[in-house]
């Protein structure tokens, strides 16, 4: 297949990497605000399309048949997921779409070495060109077997309780010192790639990737499922920094731009929900949480302490209320209640009561989550408070009703310095005159530590499933209108 853009002048190609990167950058700017995300979405897909189509336009490629039905069946697939996929499990499809992404990576750098064994000998390998390679190799591979464990982990498919083992630092060192010693043979003798056999398959770059994958693996398995999310944010910085890499091994600007973006990004989030959450990334990775409570540390708390009302007693709470904030949960998100949740809302303010949502960073699976499901529902943006905002405001709230939330209103983190918690920015809602908490039961949340809040005297637990107590509460504040 002649490149269509095969004549074209020099300067095409380049100044259309250069459009296709502004929109990646404006795309990331406005998916900071919810009001704007589905417009930096859809910039952000206008760049990618436009790189791609520009790729193909102008390099000797695959037949345009086979690359349409490349693009058909992508696209199905793509859009299939969009429909199917509750927001629920939107953490584990990011998390396998960032071991897809490094994967990409890996196979492509690959691809290129052989490419270049293919048409000018194993002896054209340059140094710059083997060693980018195998760093791409590393990281790929890593960010893909680390990926598809983290999505396990919270689909609940395998590996979901960590797995640790003595001496588990030790093996990780080692396994990541024969990639890099593989690394090393691929810089230091490439020549030696067209001497054993199947050297076309470049095999001292394979060994790294497989020693990479290897190695994501193990660094994954250990972190308990609490912390998948903070890791598939790292994992989707580790594809950015793996695309970026590619990016020079095929000297392309626009990989090496939108793969430096999103590693960029990555690391940003990261960085966010570890300070959400007080804690480091060092703490994450190798220190473990959430571990089983104990059963006479729950009975200290909650034996005799807590106060159950029903949706009735609810009514009458909001009733004579004048300000209520509503802090959902991932329990809110796994029941689907955000529309019962809404709907509530939508009640209390026609009868002249002030709503506000509190927000915590890290409130479901992911920052935003919380954010989406609401926008979902028709919430304003401007009912939506994040923590700071929020927080100085519920000593003058008059009901705070907590829907499918733990360890964000858990009181211990500004009251335990030795929880494990401690230091963690949490919605201070025991400051408001009344709480009603909603959960299934008194279960702990991903710290694995009770929460004093549920047993103070201003706090009524309201069991049961979300979704279908939101919408009791609902019928009885239409009942009573």
């Amino acid at each position: 297949m002649a490149a269509v853009l095969a004549d074209a002048p020099e300067w095409v190609l380049p100044m259309a990497y250069l459009i296709a990167a502004i929109f990646f950058i404006q795309g990331l700017r406005d998916m900071t605000h919810p009001r704007t995300a589905v417009r930096g979405n859809l910039i952000s897909s206008g760049g990618m399309l436009l790189a791609v189509a520009i790729t193909v336009l102008s390099f000797d490629l695959l037949s345009p048949l086979v690359l349409f039905a490349g693009l058909l069946v992508g696209g199905a697939i793509g859009l299939w997921l969009a429909v199917t996929v509750e927001m629920t499990e939107m953490p584990q499809l990011v998390g396998l779409f960032n071991g897809f992404g490094g994967g990409a990576s890996a196979v492509v750098a690959g691809a290129e070495l052989i490419d270049v064994i293919a048409s000018d000998g194993a002896g054209a390998l340059s140094a710059e060109v083997t060693l980018t390679a195998g760093i791409a190799g590393i990281i790929g591979a890593v960010t893909f077997s680390g990926s598809i464990v983290a999505a396990g982990k919270l689909h609940g498919a395998f590996f979901t309780s960590s797995i640790r083992y003595t001496g588990e630092h030790v093996v990780k060192l080692l396994v990541f010192g024969l990639a890099l010693a593989g690394v090393a043979v691929l810089v230091v003798q490439p020549e030696l790639a067209g001497e054993w056999p199947m050297a076309e398959w470049v095999p001292s770059y394979w060994f790294v990737v497989a020693a990479a994958l290897l190695l994501g693996v193990l660094l994954v398995v250990p972190i308990g499922g609490a912390d998948m999310p903070v890791v598939i944010a790292l994992l989707n910085s580790y594809s950015g920094l793996a695309a970026a890499t590619t990016g020079f091994v095929l000297d392309n600007s626009a990989l090496i731009v939108a793969g430096t973006l999103v590693g960029a990004s990555g690391m940003i989030l990261t960085v966010i929900m570890c300070e959400s959450m007080n804690r480091s990334l060092t703490n994450v990775l190798f220190g473990g949480f959430g571990e089983e409570p104990d059963d006479e540390e729950m009975e200290d708390v909650y034996e005799g302490n807590i106060t159950e009302t029903s949706p009735e007693e609810v009514e009458m709470l909001l009733d004579v209320a004048e300000r209520v904030v509503i802090v959902p949960g991932y329990g809110m998100a796994v029941a689907q209640a955000q529309h019962a949740v809404a709907e509530l809302a939508e009640l209390l303010e026609e009868e002249g009561v002030d709503v506000e949502f509190g927000i915590h960073p890290v409130a479901g699976r992911m920052p935003g989550h919380m954010n989406v499901l609401l926008a979902e529902a028709d919430v304003p943006y401007d009912k939506m408070r994040e923590l700071e905002e929020v927080n100085p405001t519920f000593s003058q709230t008059d009901v705070v009703i907590v829907t499918g939330a733990n360890d964000v209103v858990n009181p211990t983190a500004n009251e335990d310095e030795s929880s494990p918690i401690a230091g963690m920015p949490v919605l201070e809602v025991s400051d408001a005159r009344s709480v009603i908490v909603n959960k299934r039961s008194l279960s702990t949340g991903f710290s694995g530590i009770p929460n004093p809040l549920f047993a103070k005297d201003n706090t009524s637990m309201l069991f049961g499933d979300a979704k279908e107590t939101m919408q009791e509460l609902v019928n009885q504040v239409k009942e009573n209108r």
